[in-house]
C-alpha cells in the first residue's frame, strides 16, 4: 500500500473506543456527521469494560456539584439509551433499576441533606428495615440508606450494542488495532492524525482514551492531569435472589446479576500503567463480600480481573478543546464514574464539536479551568 492509499478522510476522527467514544460517535454520525473511530486495541477493552455497571456515584453527596450535573443527566438518559440499542440491534443492555443500600455511613446526615436538595429518592433504615431489603446481609451493620431509583447496567452488553449500531452506520468507520502516533498538520493547524494504519485526514479530532489521555495531548505542550489508578475485581457464581440490591459498605460493593453471579468490588491503587492481578487484592475482596453477605463464602470465585480509571482532580473530568488548537478536544479524567456520566459527557462534548449551544454550562470541565 503505498503512502496516498493509506489516507483516509472523515469530518471527525475519534482517539479511544471506550464508552465515551463509542456515544459521541453514535451522536455525531446522528447530526450527519462521517466519523472515524480508531482504537489501539480492542473496542471497549480497558476501563469502559472494567467496571462493575453501578449507574451512581457510590457516596454521591461527596461529589463536586459539576460530577453530579452530569451523572443527573445521564441516568435520566440510560433508559431510553438502552432501549434505543436494543430496538436497533436486539442487544439487551440489562438495563436494571434494583437499587442501592449504602450500609453504616457515617456522614448520614449530609446524605439526607443532599437528598433533599437534589431531589434523590433516600430513605434512612434501621436493621429490620434493610435487613427485610436484603435478608442474607451479616447482623453486624445497624444504619442504612436506601436509594431505590439507582441502577446498574451490564456496560459489556452495552458496549457490544453501541459497538453492532456504529458497524451497521454509514457515515461510521471503526478501525482497531490502531495506534495514534502523532498529529498531522498543514501550515500551523492540525488537520489530521497519523496512525499506524495511515494517515487520516479530518477537520476535528476528538482524543477520549481514559488513562492514556494525557500522554497523547502532551505532544501538543498541553498538561492535563490525568492518571492511571487501577482496579481489581471479583465475580462470584451465586444463585439468584442471594443478593437483590447492589449493596456499598466503606467504599466497596457487590452487585447482582439477573443470573445470579455476584460482582465484588473494588480495589484502588497506584501501579501506574500496570494492571496485573494480584492475590491480595482477590483476599481483601472475597473478606470484604464474605463479611457483607455469609453465604457468599459457600460460591465459587470464577472471574478476578483489573482496569485502569482514569483519574482526574476531585473527579471532575476534562471536557473541551485543547488550549491553542481550536479543533482538538478531549473528553477524559471521570475516574470511577465514566459509566455513570458517559451520556451527558459525550451530549457535552458533541454539542462543543459541533457548536451547539450546550444545555450543560461546559466551564466547570474547561481544560484551563
Amino acid at each position: 500500500m503505498t503512502v496516498a492509499e493509506a489516507v483516509h478522510k472523515a469530518d471527525i476522527v475519534i482517539v479511544g473506543a471506550g464508552l465515551l467514544g463509542l456515544l459521541s460517535a453514535w451522536q455525531l454520525a446522528a447530526s450527519g456527521r462521517t466519523v472515524t473511530l480508531i482504537e489501539r486495541g480492542r473496542v471497549g477493552q480497558e476501563a469502559s469494560w472494567a467496571g462493575g455497571g453501578i449507574l451512581s456515584p457510590l457516596y454521591p453527596w461527596r461529589y463536586d456539584e459539576a460530577v453530579s450535573t452530569l451523572a443527573h443527566c445521564s441516568q435520566s438518559a440510560y433508559p431510553g439509551l438502552a432501549a434505543s440499542l436494543k430496538d436497533e440491534t436486539g442487544i439487551d443492555s440489562q438495563y436494571n433499576r434494583c437499587g442501592l443500600l449504602i450500609l453504616d455511613a457515617p456522614d448520614e446526615g449530609e446524605a439526607m441533606a443532599w437528598g433533599q436538595r437534589s431531589k434523590a429518592a433516600m430513605e434512612s433504615l434501621g436493621r429490620e428495615q434493610f435487613a427485610a431489603l436484603e435478608p442474607n446481609l451479616s447482623d453486624s451493620f445497624q444504619q442504612g440508606l436506601w436509594m431505590p431509583e439507582v441502577a446498574n447496567i451490564r456496560n459489556p452488553v452495552l458496549l457490544q450494542a453501541l459497538k453492532a449500531s456504529l458497524i451497521d452506520n454509514p457515515l461510521v468507520r471503526l478501525i482497531e488495532n490502531c495506534e495514534m502516533q502523532g498529529f498531522s498538520w498543514a501550515a500551523s493547524k492540525i488537520n489530521g492524525l497519523e496512525t499506524s494504519t495511515g494517515r487520516i485526514e479530518c477537520a476535528k479530532i476528538l482524543i477520549s482514551c481514559g488513562a492514556w489521555t494525557a500522554g497523547l495531548v502532551e505532544q501538543l505542550t498541553v498538561q492535563v492531569p490525568i492518571e492511571p489508578v487501577k482496579g481489581q475485581m471479583l465475580l462470584i457464581k451465586a444463585e439468584p435472589g442471594l443478593v437483590r440490591h447492589i449493596v456499598l459498605s466503606e467504599g466497596r460493593y457487590v452487585i447482582p446479576r439477573n443470573d445470579g453471579h455476584v460482582l465484588v468490588g473494588s480495589s484502588i491503587e497506584k501501579t501506574g500503567f500496570e494492571k496485573s492481578i494480584t492475590e491480595q487484592a482477590k483476599r481483601s475482596l472475597s473478606d470484604f463480600a464474605w463479611h457483607l453477605i455469609p453465604r457468599l463464602r459457600d460460591y465459587p470465585i470464577v472471574k478476578h480481573w483489573a482496569g485502569l480509571r482514569p483519574s482526574s482532580p476531585n473527579g471532575v473530568p476534562f471536557i473541551g478543546a485543547v488550549p491553542e488548537h481550536e479543533n482538538v478536544f478531549i473528553n477524559a479524567g471521570h475516574f470511577r464514574n465514566g459509566l455513570v456520566m458517559a451520556p451527558a459527557s459525550a451530549k457535552l462534548i458533541v454539542d462543543l464539536m459541533l457548536g451547539v449551544e450546550p444545555a450543560i454550562n461546559p466551564q466547570p470541565y474547561g481544560l484551563e479551568r
